[in-house]
């Protein structure tokens, strides 16, 4: 009965001295949580309370609450799906087309160096060619219709694309190609063996800066000749002063280049799968 009473005096110290291991333990799970939360929460915060306060003229900026409210509004009444789907269906068109011809050529260049030292003069020139200022030139090739708004994304996403691929491809490591040409491999599988997966990462980090830079240009496209999409949805609230609807097109926008981001980064992880083969 003794050892009965001394153990139950001992419990309460016990769970007393077991809290800190349990926050301890809980921190790393709190952690992970606030990384990649804290500071939108902070940004969404003071955007809310710096028109309520007076800080900011909510004329200008008005309260994020309120451009929520206004979204909802816009979505329920059938109006915002329709803009998000035209404008995805331009900047889709434009990435494909720079996807399907930059990696293949980029492939090409970084492999066989002399061909790349004949082109990357032209190259070059064509890439400093300010994409805005041939906005003209395509109005006039294929009017202002869908072709244009597609090929001013094209000009823009197939460059970041093309130079990716090529470094990529001429910064393999040198010692597996070594290694590979030590096997008796030929040209064909050096390149579809060793090269190529090790060049997957860098033709996604293109894919994933061209993937922004076809937004940007997606709203400068729109904003000319266009009677949809968001680009034209954002000139409109401007011209209408309907200021919240505004802030609706560019937040979505910011959210449809966030989720292109994750689904690069999720095919990256998907290709290069490998590498966590290789370490176990």
């Amino acid at each position: 009965m003794a050892s009965d009473g001394s153990t139950e005096a001992l419990a309460p110290s016990a769970i007393v001295a077991d809290r800190p291991a349990a926050r301890f333990r809980l921190w790393p799970v709190l952690d992970r949580i606030l990384q990649p939360t804290l500071a939108i929460a902070v940004f969404l915060a003071a955007w809310e309370l710096a028109p309520r306060l007076g800080w900011v003229n909510p004329t200008f900026l008005p309260p994020f609450s309120q451009v929520i409210v206004s979204g909802i509004d816009y979505t329920l009444a059938g109006k915002l799906g329709p803009q998000v789907l035209v404008s995805l269906e331009r900047a889709a068109g434009g990435f494909f087309l720079g996807v399907v011809t930059a990696v293949p050529l980029g492939l090409i260049l970084g492999w066989f160096n002399k061909f790349e030292r004949y082109l990357n003069p032209l190259l070059q020139l064509l890439r400093q060619t300010n994409p805005v200022s041939l906005f003209p030139v395509f109005i006039l090739f294929f009017g202002i219709g869908y072709m244009t708004k597609v090929a001013i994304i094209y000009w823009v996403v197939v460059w970041p694309i093309l130079l990716s691929t090529m470094a990529g491809v001429q910064y393999a490591d040198p010692a597996l190609i070594r290694y590979g040409r030590t096997l008796g491999l030929s040209h064909t599988k050096l390149f579809t063996k060793i090269v190529l997966p090790s060049a997957v990462p860098s033709i996604i980090t293109g894919m994933r800066l061209a993937a922004t830079y076809s937004y940007l240009m997606l709203v400068v496209s729109e904003m000319v000749g266009a009677s949809s999409g968001l680009g034209y949805m954002i000139v409109n609230a401007q011209y209408l002063m309907s200021i919240n609807l505004l802030y609706v097109g560019v937040i979505v926008l910011a959210l449809l280049g966030i989720g292109t981001n994750y689904a690069l980064v999720a095919l990256e992880r998907r290709l290069t799968a490998w590498k966590g083969e290789a370490v176990r």
